[in-house]
């Protein structure tokens, strides 16, 4: 029996049924994927630094070198990462937008190694702190195009797949860190905690030396008037070459109609999130998605799992390393694994499934902390490391990989970049509140703190309920329909009527050759 079915024989494009292929069996499919690794790198990257900080704080080596911060100390160390991402927000869209998706990926890249390359000098905590500053600049700029360009480029049939492999390869990233910490535990100088550090910048090296060979969006090229590349681009990449594909022509026609009318009767400014009920049903889920995927709980292993671990009576380094490494192990393996039946489940199905069972293991994870604090029963202690692990499988079942997936395919081209910023800023003020208060709440109030996310996980359940709608098995442009209805705007063979009254308006398309703006733009 095969690893993987898919939910259908077939999948559909602009009202017609095609049917499935095998990815690795044909070519320029093949390539494109195995360059698009490079694109996901970006998700590896910010795992690596969650891990390495959890890593590092366990480190005696890295303690005696800043004097063995404190609580408040040790948030402003992880927080100021967030810091340096919402300061990066109100830029990154128009880089993406304007420059390219490549080039945001560039961007933040060279910003994030010029971050640890101050990181691993790191001769005072002061210096600490501004470098993580610097990465977290870079990781927004890099994280605010490298899921476009994905999601903009893989062949229908996988961008559920593809796109949710990107936010889990956060994990990959993580347990390099994990056990690269670990490994250097016994380094009894501050190479123990500066080679980790060196390692952050292995993945955006990587990415720079091979963004280029990755072919840019199709859909920015179509939205800057370069159609012919991006028709080039979407037969190399879907039917070997074949421009007079069925597939490819549909796509083609599907996306350029879309955009067209996008540009001519939507705004892309920022306004635009609020002014229809779609858009403000959007809204509502990518906030939604950023707190969510970082306030419900899993915050306080990510940065401090030597506190909880603490409070579960753990207190040897190296196994506190080991579980952080097992952990992350774990993590990874349900993550990508689940990454194969987002279509086969749904998204809200896989939601509602993964927000319940981590309100009911951290309600456990609650209660054997207590019991473990009050009488100190070390069966107590146990229970709540197993309920630890058994959280984060019911959390990588569906927020792990849909955080982004997700988010991207709700969003129509004109506002993607942006509403992807306003869900990453919801993120980042997630993290901050998660690095700067979870050390001293949980120093003041131990596992009474837990009590809290008891309660907000049932918030949160409720939400998906009643906000979170299914899209599986649809083209990235057909999206808009379960948003905005009778009103969408959808070019092709499933055009709304309304799309169809005001193409008739706008006449016939004059534009497809033209080359009015270049910026950031590269034959393949």
């Amino acid at each position: 029996m095969p690893f993987y079915t898919p939910s259908k024989a077939t999948f559909e494009v602009g009202g017609k049924e095609f049917p499935r292929i095998t990815w690795y069996k044909t070519p320029g499919i093949r390539g494109l994927y195995v360059l698009l690794m490079f694109a996901v790198l970006t998700s590896a990257t910010n795992g690596y630094d969650g891990s390495m900080m959890n890593g590092l704080q366990a480190l005696p080596q890295w303690k005696l070198s800043f004097n063995d911060p404190g609580p408040s100390q040790r948030g402003l160390l992880n927080a100021i990462m967030p810091v340096g991402s919402i300061v990066a927000l109100p830029v990154t869209p128009y880089i993406a937008d304007i420059l390219g998706r490549r080039v945001g990926v560039m961007t933040g890249c060279l910003i994030m190694i010029i971050g640890v390359i101050l990181q691993s000098i790191g001769i005072n905590i002061e210096m600490f702190i501004a470098a993580r500053f610097f990465i977290g600049f870079g990781v927004a700029i890099a994280h605010g195009a490298a899921p476009l360009l994905i999601a903009e480029l893989v062949h229908p049939q996988h961008r559920a797949i593809y796109t949710t492999i990107y936010n889990c390869t956060w994990y990959f990233g993580s347990i390099i860190a994990a056990w690269l910490t670990y490994g250097t535990f016994k380094i009894s100088s501050d190479w123990a905690w500066r080679i980790p550090s060196i390692g952050q910048a292995v993945p955006s090296i990587i990415q720079l030396l091979a963004i280029w060979f990755v072919p840019e969006s199709p859909r920015f090229l179509i939205a800057k008037g370069q159609s012919d590349k991006a028709l080039n681009i979407l037969a190399k990449c879907h039917a070997q070459g074949d421009t007079e594909d069925e597939l490819v022509q549909i796509e083609y026609e599907e996306i350029k109609e879309t955009i067209r009318l996008e540009q001519e009767f939507e705004g892309d400014g920022w306004l635009s999130l609020f002014q229809t009920p779609g858009n403000r049903h959007r809204l509502v889920i990518l906030v939604s998605l950023g707190f969510f995927s970082q306030l419900s709980g899993n915050g306080l292993f990510s940065y401090y799992m030597t506190d909880v671990l603490k409070g579960a009576g753990v207190t040897d380094p190296q196994l506190q390393l080991e579980i952080n490494g097992i952990l992350n192990i774990v993590n990874f393996v349900v993550a990508f694994l689940m990454c194969f039946f987002i279509d086969k489940f749904g998204r809200r199905p896989l939601f509602l499934f993964a927000t319940a069972g981590m309100l009911v293991s951290f309600c456990a994870w609650t209660i054997g902390s207590a019991e473990f604090a009050k009488n100190g029963v070390k069966a107590a202690a146990t229970a709540q490391i197993t309920f630890v692990f058994i959280f984060y499988v019911f959390y990588n079942s569906a927020w792990s990989g849909l955080l982004v997936g997700y988010g991207v395919e709700i969003l129509p081209y004109r506002i993607r970049a942006k509403g992807m910023t306003i869900m990453f800023l919801a993120i980042d003020l997630a993290l901050f509140f998660n690095s700067y208060v979870n050390p001293i709440a949980l120093a003041a109030m131990n596992w009474k703190y837990y009590i809290i996310y008891d309660v907000w996980l049932g918030f949160e359940l409720f939400i998906v309920w009643y906000f979170y709608i299914e899209t599986k098995n649809t083209a990235l442009e057909e999206i808009v329909k379960y948003f905005d209805g009778d009103t969408a705007l959808l070019g092709g063979d499933l055009a709304t009527e309304k799309s169809r009254q005001l193409a008739t308006t706008l006449g016939p398309d004059e534009s497809a050759d033209s080359e009015k703006a270049t910026s950031g733009v590269e034959k393949i």
